[in-house]
């Protein structure tokens, strides 16, 4: 069928009924950029899982008989410079105090006496040494800062080797899903903009009118035919005018 286009008809178009079939036919038809907005959302993911730089926590657990408003204060304390300062010195860390503090965090455990101080580095064996140093150092200095001395240790950090950002098989999953779905949507966009008649069925809809015939493809098979049935018709109308001629003399 000739490539005619659908814009002439628009405005007699009736609404159309979704089927199942013809949206599979749709993502059929264009298959090709589905596979390849998967693959290259994949491959993102991939190389997004090579230039994170995995982290790991650990987290030691103290006890502090206080009431809140001093549980509180005891807190922010753990995270004070002058406390943070003494663990970078311990350890020989080359980082500044706040620095350090950004990679802690110290929280009460349900609102109980149990405070949980957890430490994220780059290094599993380093976050575990931060969290215990710092529960150390806090526990020698508090009675000094702050004349309290009611600190008990509960658990250490232990520790782990496990990264709470490197889930690298989830990433690349989830960057698939997104490609995949992205690429149907893509289809669908492509083929709402493609006015192309592809069968008879989407004439009827268009000009309201049943198709009682079509008009083959050309192609050089039918062409020879036709050239072929051409010669045959030249023979046979020069034969009946080789006869007329015969009768006429």
């Amino acid at each position: 069928m000739t490539n005619y286009t659908k814009r002439n008809f628009e405005y007699q178009q009736p609404a159309k009924e979704i089927n199942l079939k013809e949206l599979i036919g749709i993502i059929s038809r264009r298959f090709w950029i589905v596979i390849i907005v998967t693959f290259l959302f994949v491959l993102a993911g991939y190389l997004k899982t090579l230039t994170t730089t995995p982290l790991y926590q650990s987290s030691t657990r103290i006890i502090i008989e206080a009431n809140q408003d001093k549980m509180k204060t005891l807190q922010v304390i753990i995270k004070d410079p002058t406390v943070l300062q003494k663990v970078i010195n311990e350890m020989g860390l080359s980082m500044s105090p706040e620095a350090l503090a950004g990679a802690i965090n110290v929280t009460s455990v349900e609102d109980s006496e149990v405070v949980s101080i957890s430490a994220t580095s780059s290094d599993p064996y380093i976050a575990a040494r931060i969290a215990n140093t710092t529960a150390k150092v806090f526990k020698d200095e508090a009675p000094h800062i702050v004349d309290f001395k009611k600190i008990r240790n509960l658990s250490p950090a232990k520790i782990n080797d496990v990264p709470i950002n490197g889930d690298n098989n989830g990433t690349i999953i989830k960057s698939g899903i997104i490609g995949l779905f992205l690429g149907i949507g893509l289809t669908f966009l492509l083929n709402s903009l493609d006015y192309t008649i592809r069968n008879e069925q989407e004439v009827e809809e268009i000009i309201g009118f049943p198709v009682i015939g079509h008009v083959s493809k050309m192609n050089k098979k039918n062409s020879n035919i036709n050239k072929k049935n051409i010669e045959k018709i030249k023979e046979v109308q020069q034969a009946n005018h080789s006869k007329e001629t015969r009768v006429e003399l």
